[in-house]
């Protein structure tokens, strides 16, 4: 009996299901949930009065699922403090950024400060140094956030600077569970990056456009935009948010959907990083209002983020959340 000859295709479907992972093992390998966090190590800064500060961020490879890794045996800084400040909520994707680290005086160039983060059963480290090569400024950040294109710069761009944020009320809150926190924030900024370089489709031409492009065209551009691209782009235009920096997310809701603060490239994600996405108008008096609601009892540290899509400036509300409402 001669045998049988599939096609290669058909050999290679089969060996993909063979090995393909069922029930929990395949929830694992979907990308949504399961999925490891790592640290990393963005580069440092010198500030105005000689102090460097080591800048950080991470990458949540799941899409869908915030990760929650408290300060401690899973979350911790080394040799230093444990708690450098590093968020103990992790966002989906990559967030470039996040936070600083002060260098301690004496630092060495050989030295190095060293982040240790365990979530979902994988640990990884981000090292910390004083390489010259890892010195970073406002236009590298704008660069590596994906504001400007690869060698792009101008005096305007190079003199833009963060906008300011003014918060409204104390710094540190008590409510009870069910009860809602108003959260209010003065914001204001330069004007850059001009908010007229904003493109919908990703070339000079479109910059020409007298009218803005129709929902179906930009459905059409988002359609042809692919998710996996080497480098991210990322839409211009003031904007102010709230997340939750440490605490358990799922448990705080805002009166509405906060504007995403991570790199949700995906069409028509409320994320600058979405190829459909144009920043809101800002509110006349440039106050931002907002509430938020606990569920649940603890202590959360609400981050509040002012960007103008180039640049952007931090502000933390501490709530302390006790018991339920009556």
């Amino acid at each position: 009996m001669r045998g049988t000859h599939l096609p290669a295709t058909v050999l290679l479907l089969l060996f993909a299901l063979a090995l393909a992972p069922e029930g929990a093992e395949a929830q694992r390998h979907t990308y949504t949930k399961g999925q490891p966090v790592y640290p990393a190590y963005e580069g440092w800064v010198r500030n105005d009065d000689g102090s460097i500060d080591m800048l950080f961020g991470y990458m949540n490879e799941n899409w869908e699922e915030a990760v929650n890794v408290p300060v401690g045996a899973d979350n911790r800084f080394s040799p230093v403090q444990a708690d450098q400040g590093q968020p103990t909520h992790f966002l989906p994707r990559r967030n470039r950024f996040t936070f600083t680290v002060r260098v301690p005086p004496g630092f060495g160039a050989d030295e190095e400060i060293v982040w240790t983060l365990r979530a979902n059963g994988h640990e990884s480290q981000a090292f910390g140094t004083l390489r010259e090569d890892l010195y970073v400024d406002n236009v590298v950040i704008m660069s590596e956030t994906g504001a400007l294109g690869a060698g792009t710069s101008s005096p305007e761009i190079r003199a833009n600077i963060p906008p300011m944020i003014e918060l409204e009320g104390e710094r540190e809150r008590t409510v009870r569970a069910g009860e809602q926190v108003t959260l209010v924030a003065m914001v204001t900024d330069d004007g850059q990056p001009d908010q007229s370089s904003l493109q919908f489709f990703g070339s000079a031409d479109d910059e020409e456009e007298d009218e803005p492009p129709t929902p179906q065209e930009l459905l059409q551009s988002a359609l042809r935009a692919s998710t996996a691209s080497v480098t991210v782009s990322k839409r211009l235009g003031l904007h102010f948010t709230w997340f939750v920096y440490r605490g358990p997310g799922e448990t705080v809701e805002f009166d509405s959907p906060q504007i995403k603060p991570w790199e949700d490239t995906r069409p028509f994600a409320n994320s600058p990083w979405a190829r459909a996405w144009s920043a809101p108008e800002p509110p006349e008096d440039n106050r931002w209002v907002s509430e938020a609601t606990f569920s649940q009892p603890g202590t959360y540290v609400l981050r509040g983020r002012a960007d103008d899509g180039g640049l952007y400036s931090d502000v933390e509300v501490t709530v302390e959340v006790r018991g339920t409402v009556f």
